[in-house]
């Protein structure tokens, strides 16, 4: 049997993102860890994605923007 997850919206870190930038997944993470939104993250050479359910979109982006973070649509 295959097993499958649905329902995961994408977020795109705009990069390209420097190798020596440490750490942004990590606070990124504890501010969705906080608002209590489970993340799955997708790394490239340029940038990150993180993805969350679909169910929580509008809570991560919540709490991503009163973070500080700007969170495009």
């Amino acid at each position: 049997s295959v097993d499958i997850d649905t329902n995961w919206r994408v977020l795109e870190l705009i990069g390209p993102l420097q190798l020596s930038m440490v750490g942004i997944m990590a606070q990124i993470g504890q501010v969705l860890a906080r608002a209590k939104v489970s993340i799955f993250i997708v790394s490239t050479f340029d940038t990150d994605f993180f993805l969350v359910k679909d169910n929580k979109l509008s809570v991560a982006v919540s709490a991503l923007r009163q973070a500080g973070y700007t969170v495009n649509d």
